[in-house]
């Protein structure tokens, strides 16, 4: 085939570790491991799409097989083993792809011809692309020979799921992790191929493309064919015409957006987001822009305009830096929390446009709040033994968000925390008695008792450390056992019977036993100090095989009593 009309992604393939950009360590580890004829049964190369695994498992091979040697490594005019192996035909360099060949019976066939040596090169070597693919049983087969390979043997892996594979293999090999190409790199490195293609392309259409590309070669020099081949020639490919190819849209539109989203005035924002809805730009691809500006709001003093990523150019940083002073810190957080629900919803709705203009109406509303403590946290599952803080801040009755009365609105800002469904509390309290007052823990159980709570009891007698307890402030820990609906069982209950919103700390620390366990740790001790009386020992020295299994007291049998 020739080398003109293949495209840009396997046309300018590296051929040597010289030609491999943003991995230098890794190639110089390599080859000095080469040159120092200490090379490794295998190597792993574990990365994104796109970065050079293969590319590196290939020039791997030549310098491990070059008639030149190590020192010497081709670079154009190519050897035969070079040649055979950039082609992908070596007799001796085998290339096989584990998402196609993922069976036991394929490793086998691999074991059994590994049996004999290299017919023209050095070594013999196996590249398997996308390894984590093979079955657990092909993983076992592979083991034995991955371990204790013949001197002529070697073989390199590449895969993007690290975490497949099993740890038995990943201790076998040398591992490498292939890390993104960074942006600047990238930019130059399509710039260049831009200029040997005779392409007409502006800066900021590159810098378009090394942003969607994510730090991937290959999409790069995907993303750059397709545009050079969409314009004619004579035309250059500026930014706006790369955001319309690829279907993204001004940063300036949505900034401006943002702004008239402050100012309340919500037909211009309805009227901006038809017009990048019109563009093609999709829902849920403008939402990540918009979580992706928030986040510039949020954090615009802690960055440089060189630091994020091509996505912004000096207008737009210096714009976003001045808007950004008139805006609340907490408000940039509450619209990130509903813009991720947002995207949730979207998977739901059938019709995502008009989903996306109530998300734009709501923002513009909920910007009007001054007090953002006023929204009511709602109380959240526990995911794991993180530590983790529930808080459930006081809400006026005067105050009706979004004209929805008494709606608890999650807000999560803890990690490790699921969301549950909203909680709705009606003003309607039963006609119980009020309580006057909680005062300690014991104030709680018997409260419950009396209320006939006996899970939410249960709960916290079983599986609640109190660590302390104060004026409507109750910090404990929990073990694996605690219901998932406990925090949001407890709070409700407590708002219901003393009228007030109490704040449930969940910490690290160990706090007190639980009720059961000094139950179970008295029983103990009771029992130890029993075996240590002398009736006890008299007893044993009568019945030796005798054994101690619960003690009761007076006080307990006049309890059943």
């Amino acid at each position: 085939m020739n080398k003109n009309t293949k495209v840009l992604a396997l046309k300018y393939r590296p051929q040597t570790f010289d030609d491999l950009i943003g991995q230098d360590v890794v190639a110089e580890t390599i080859s000095n491991s080469i040159k120092a004829n200490k090379v490794p049964n295998a190597y792993l190369f574990t990365g994104i799409r796109g970065i050079g695994k293969t590319t590196t498992a290939r020039i791997v091979a030549k310098s491990l097989n070059c008639s030149k040697g190590i020192d010497n490594l081709c670079k154009e005019d190519f050897c035969e083993n070079c040649d055979a192996i950039s082609n992908s035909n070596h007799i001796d360099v085998l290339e096989m792809d584990a998402a196609s060949k993922t069976g036991v019976d394929d490793v086998r066939d691999l074991i059994e011809f590994s049996r004999y040596g290299p017919t023209t090169a050095k070594y013999k070597i196996f590249i398997i692309d996308e390894v984590h693919m093979l079955s657990k049983q092909a993983f076992n087969a592979l083991l034995k020979t991955l371990e204790e390979p013949p001197e002529y043997l070697k073989f390199i892996f590449a895969t993007t799921e690290i975490k497949k594979i099993p740890i038995t293999v990943v201790s076998r090999c040398q591992r490498f992790d292939l890390s993104r190409i960074k942006s600047l790199e990238l930019f130059n490195f399509i710039k260049k191929i831009k200029d040997k293609e005779s392409g007409n392309a502006s800066d900021d259409a590159l810098k378009l493309i090394v942003k969607i590309s994510e730090g991937s070669v290959r999409d790069a020099l995907s993303l750059l064919d397709r545009a050079l081949l969409t314009l004619d020639r004579d035309k250059e490919l500026d930014l706006p015409a790369a955001q319309k190819i690829f279907g993204y849209f001004d940063k300036s539109q949505l900034i401006g957006l943002f702004q008239l989203i402050f100012e309340a005035k919500e037909k211009e924002v309805l009227n901006i987001y038809r017009k990048i809805y019109n563009q093609g730009v999709e829902p849920k691809i403008f939402i990540n822009d918009f979580l992706e500006l928030l986040y510039y709001f949020k954090n615009i003093d802690s960055l440089s305009a060189d630091g994020t990523n091509f996505s912004l150019n000096d207008e737009e940083f210096n714009k976003i830096k001045e808007i950004s002073k008139n805006i609340n810190n907490e408000i940039l957080i509450l619209f990130w929390q509903f813009t991720i629900k947002t995207l949730e919803e979207l998977n739901i709705v059938s019709n995502q446009h008009l989903s996306m203009e109530m998300f734009l109406i709501r923002l513009i509303h909920l910007k009007d709040i001054k007090n953002i403590s006023d929204i009511s946290y709602e109380s959240t599952l526990i995911d794991n033994k993180n530590t983790n803080q529930v808080f459930l801040s006081q809400k006026k009755e005067d105050d009706d968000l979004f004209d929805i009365k008494d709606k608890i609105e999650a807000i999560d800002q803890m990690k490790n925390i699921a969301q549950e469904k909203d909680i709705k509390i009606t003003n309607n309290i039963k006609d119980e008695k009020q309580v006057n007052s909680i005062n300690s823990f014991n104030d709680l159980l018997e409260i419950c008792t009396l209320k006939k709570e006996i899970k939410l009891k249960y709960e916290l007698e079983k599986n609640v450390n109190l660590v302390s307890f104060e004026d409507q402030r109750i910090e404990i820990s929990f073990n694996e056992d605690l219901d998932k609906d406990f925090i949001k069982d407890l709070s409700l209950k407590l708002y219901e019977w003393t009228n007030n919103r109490w704040i449930i700390t969940l910490s690290k620390t160990k706090g007190q036993p639980s009720r059961k366990e000094e139950e179970l740790n008295s029983k103990k001790e009771l029992i130890e100090s029993v075996k240590n009386s002398s009736i006890y020992k008299e007893t044993l020295k009568k019945f030796p095989d005798v054994e101690l299994i619960d003690v009761s007291t007076l006080k307990d049998e006049n309890k059943n009593d």
